[in-house]
């Protein structure tokens, strides 16, 4: 690693510190999740929230945005929703100049840093696929041509899990560009007091500016160089390998329980998570631990459990406990 990502690594601790601080100012609580957001950021990657609405999830995502001075965008996903409401749309009108009619692209809310997809799994297959392109290539295509979208570039969607009527299930190849899947859960009794006391929105102290695009981008490519021992990355290899219920080595549980396991970018995921959470715990290298804990946002949303895991209500972040247990 250079001297100069270094640097950059060593000074993140209290970079995060101050962003934290900042975001306190609006929402109470909630660290691990404000936490993990922030790590899929300085990863360059996306997150999906699985919670309730009323918890705080867009504004949080919007607070980010003004503390790192990025363009903040809502899609509301509603089920008449189409591609172009996403990426934009070609619009004919009279050039004054020439008096000629021409087409001109008017970009849709896809052309933000952070865009923020809302209910996601309330619109068909087709339109969440208009976020794919968007997600993995940061790019769109319109019309045949190439529209680039500017770094740092981060989508977050929510999906409500109470809410089944006029929902569809995102599909696996969507999932996978997530590279976080987090639950956002209710706060405890002190915070919701808190959060019952605090004055309006209007005259609440604003959150300051205290990173920029660039050193976001910067950060994210000295995570990217963060050594890895080779024994800590045949250990989260395996550990991907042991979640595929047709490899002839995965443990009984996952034989029983999963109807499919995680691929090769989910095991690229878990060594870029890994290193932000040695990062960010002040180490430069990383080791077993750090593996273990972004395991689970990682590689939850990955594993699609069978009929049997349903039955005897077995979840995901089970499965993955007992792994790291198992996988030496």
């Amino acid at each position: 690693m250079s001297n100069d990502y270094a640097e950059i690594l060593q000074q993140l601790p209290d970079q995060w510190a101050r962003i934290r601080r900042e975001i306190g100012k609006r929402i109470v609580g909630q660290q691990e999740l404000i936490d993990q957001v922030l790590a899929a950021m300085f990863c360059g990657g996306h997150c999906l929230l699985v919670g309730v609405p009323g918890l705080a999830k867009t504004l949080l995502i919007s607070t980010i945005g003004e503390i790192a001075g990025l363009k903040f965008k809502r899609i509301q996903f509603t089920p008449d929703m189409v591609p172009s409401d996403i990426t934009g749309n070609e619009i004919l009108e009279e050039n004054h100049t020439s008096g000629k009619r021409e087409f001109r692209f008017v970009p849709g809310p896809v052309f933000a840093q952070i865009v923020l997809a809302d209910e996601i799994n309330r619109t068909p297959p087709k339109t969440q696929a208009a976020l794919l392109e968007a997600m993995q290539e940061r790019h769109v295509t319109v019309a045949g041509q190439i529209m680039p979208l500017e770094a740092p570039f981060f989508v977050l969607a929510t999906q409500n899990p109470i809410e089944q009527e006029g929902t569809y299930p995102l599909p696996e190849a969507q999932l996978d560009r997530f590279l976080f899947c987090l639950k956002v859960d209710y706060p405890g009794f002190d915070e919701e007091l808190q959060i019952f006391r605090m004055p309006p929105p209007e005259t609440a102290p604003r959150p300051e500016p205290v990173i920029s695009a660039a050193e976001i981008l910067a950060i994210q490519q000295a995570v990217a160089a963060v050594p890895i021992p080779d024994t800590v990355s045949e250990y989260a290899v395996r550990l991907t390998r042991a979640t595929r219920p047709e490899s002839p080595d995965a443990p009984d549980i996952v034989k029983k329980y999963l109807r499919w396991g995680a691929g090769p970018r989910a095991c690229r995921n878990l060594g870029l998570a890994a290193r932000i959470v040695a990062v960010t715990n002040g180490r430069l290298n990383v080791d077993k631990k750090d593996v273990d804990y972004a395991a689970y946002p990682v590689l939850r949303h990955r594993l699609i459990a069978n009929y049997n895991a349903e039955a005897d209500r077995v979840s995901t972040d089970h499965i993955i406990t007992e792994l790291i247990k198992l996988v030496k």
